[in-house]
C-alpha cells in the first residue's frame, strides 16, 4: 500500500451502499467499491441568476480547496465551450451550473479567487472556464500530480480507483453535453466527478511529499495557473488528417479552401466540423481536383446522401482554389522556427544528432530513476532546441538556456547536469 493509499484509508469517506457516509470505513486493498450516488444526492442544475447568487454565497462561505470540473460537447458542437460546470467544497456541497443559461460566472470566480482549485487535467478545462469568467490564481492538478508521482494510469477513474478504492462510472464522458435538459444519469456522473477530487488531492499531496516531489509539483501548478491563453494556431487547416498525402501546391490550396468553407459552415451551425465534412473527404477532393459537382459526387465522403446544393457548395470551393494564381498558392510546408525533425539531423548535422542521442539517453535514465514520464521531466522540444543550437557546455549556460525555454527551477536543477554531460561528451 502506497502512502497515497494510506491517506485514503485513513480518510472518512468510505462508501456504504454506494454512498460515502462520514462514519464508514474501508480498505483500498480490497475490491474497489462502486461509487453510485453523491453523498447529498444529485443537486438541481443552476440555470438562473438568483440560484447562481445563492451558489456564489455558499461557496464563498465554504472551507478548504474547491473541486472544479467542466463538461464540453467535443465532437458535437463547434469550439470547446463549457456546457456544464461542477464544483464541490467542504461546507458548500456540490453545485452543477448551466453556463448556457448563466454565461457569466465571473462572480463565482471572484468569490473563489483566493482558494486553491483542484482540477484533473487542468489544461483541458481552463480555456473553457476562462471563457465564462473563471480563472484560478492557485490550482492543484491531480492528473499531473499522478504523473509526477509515477502512477502508470492517470485518468480520473484509474486514479480514484487506485488511490481511494472507488470505481467511478465513466459511461457518459463522451456524450453530447449540449443536450437540454440533461438526463439525470448524466448529472449523477457529473456530480460524482467532483465528489472525491479534494480527497484525491490530499492523498496525492502526501505521496508527492513522501517522494520529495511536492515542491516540483507546486512549481508546475503555479506555471499552469500563470500561463497566458494559448495563441491561435497559424494555418490550422494544415492539421487536416491525411495531409501527408497532399504534395502539390494547387492541391494544398484545395485543402485550405475546403477547410475554411467547412469551418465557416460549422461555426454558423454550431456543430463539430467533422459533422459537416470529414477530413478524409477534404483530402480526397484535393487529390482528385474534380472538374464538376458530378465528379465530386463520385469521391469518398461526397456520396449519395449529400444533396445537389451541398455538392455545388463544395465544388465551388474547389473551383476557387483551382482559379488562384500561382503566387497565391500555399507553400508545401509551414515555416519552422525551431530545429528540423530529428530524423533529418543525421544528414543535416551529424554532430547535433549525436548530441541529441546522448541527451535523450541521459534524460530517459534520469526520468526512470525518478519514476516519471520524460516529458514531465523536461519538454522534448526544449531538449531538441538546446542540442541543435547548443550553448557552451557549462552549467550556467545550459541552465540559462533551459530557463529561457520555460523550464521550471526544479527541472533546471535536475536536467542541467544531464545536458552538460551530453554536450561535453559529444564535443570531446
Amino acid at each position: 500500500m502506497t502512502d497515497a493509499q494510506d491517506t485514503a484509508a485513513d480518510s472518512a469517506l468510505r462508501t456504504h451502499g454506494g454512498t460515502p457516509p462520514d462514519d464508514a470505513g474501508s480498505s483500498v486493498m480490497g475490491a474497489p467499491t462502486p461509487l453510485l450516488e453523491p453523498r447529498e444526492g444529485v443537486p438541481p442544475v443552476i440555470a438562473d441568476e438568483s440560484a447562481l447568487a445563492e451558489v456564489i454565497a455558499a461557496f464563498a462561505a465554504g472551507s478548504g480547496p474547491v473541486a472544479v470540473d467542466a463538461e464540453r460537447a467535443s465532437g458535437y458542437r463547434y469550439g470547446q465551450r463549457a456546457y456544464l460546470v461542477q464544483l464541490r467544497r467542504e461546507g458548500s456541497g456540490t453545485a452543477l451550473i448551466d453556463p448556457v443559461a448563466c454565461p457569466d460566472l465571473s462572480g463565482l470566480g471572484e468569490a473563489l479567487s483566493g482558494v486553491e482549485w483542484v482540477l484533473h487535467a487542468a489544461t483541458q478545462d481552463l480555456p473553457c472556464l476562462r471563457e465564462i469568467g473563471m480563472v484560478p490564481a492557485r490550482l492543484f492538478d491531480t492528473e499531473l500530480a499522478g504523473r509526477l508521482a509515477g502512477f502508470p494510469r492517470v485518468g480520473l477513474g484509474a486514479m480514484v480507483e487506485g488511490v481511494l478504492g472507488f470505481v467511478l462510472e465513466k459511461g457518459h464522458s463522451a456524450v453530447d453535453w449540449s443536450t437540454r435538459p440533461l438526463p439525470e444519469p448524466w448529472l449523477r456522473y457529473a456530480a460524482l466527478d467532483v465528489e472525491l477530487l479534494v480527497d484525491l488531492r490530499d492523498a496525492l499531496e502526501k505521496e508527492l511529499d513522501r517522494q520529495g516531489k511536492l515542491e516540483w509539483a507546486l512549481q508546475e501548478f503555479e506555471a499552469i495557473a500563470a500561463a497566458p491563453p494559448a495563441e491561435p494556431r497559424k494555418d490550422p487547416w494544415r492539421r487536416t488528417s491525411g495531409m501527408h498525402k497532399v504534395r502539390r501546391r494547387r492541391q494544398l490550396a484545395v485543402v485550405r479552401e475546403l477547410w475554411q468553407t467547412r469551418d465557416r459552415i460549422a461555426q454558423r451551425r454550431d456543430v463539430s466540423p467533422g459533422k459537416v465534412l470529414s477530413d478524409a473527404a477534404i483530402v480526397e477532393a484535393a487529390l482528385a481536383l474534380p472538374s464538376s459537382a458530378h465528379a465530386l459526387a463520385a469521391l469518398n465522403g461526397f456520396g449519395h446522401r449529400m444533396g445537389r446544393r451541398q455538392l455545388e457548395q463544395w465544388q465551388a470551393a474547389v473551383d476557387r482554389a483551382k482559379a488562384l494564381p500561382d503566387t497565391a498558392l500555399p507553400q508545401p510546408g509551414q515555416a519552422v522556427t525551431g530545429p528540423p525533425p530529428p530524423r533529418a539531423w543525421a544528414d543535416k548535422d551529424p554532430a547535433a544528432a549525436a548530441r541529441l542521442s546522448a541527451a535523450r539517453a541521459g534524460v530517459s535514465a534520469l526520468a526512470e530513476q525518478l519514476t516519471m514520464p520524460q516529458e514531465n521531466l523536461v519538454s522534448p522540444d526544449t531538449v531538441r532546441r538546446i542540442c541543435w543550437e547548443p550553448p557552451s557546455a557549462d552549467a550556467e549556460a545550459v541552465g540559462a538556456a533551459l530557463a529561457g525555454y520555460g523550464a521550471r527551477a526544479w527541472q533546471v536543477e535536475l536536467v542541467t547536469p544531464v545536458l552538460v554531460a551530453a554536450l561535453a561528451g559529444t564535443a570531446a
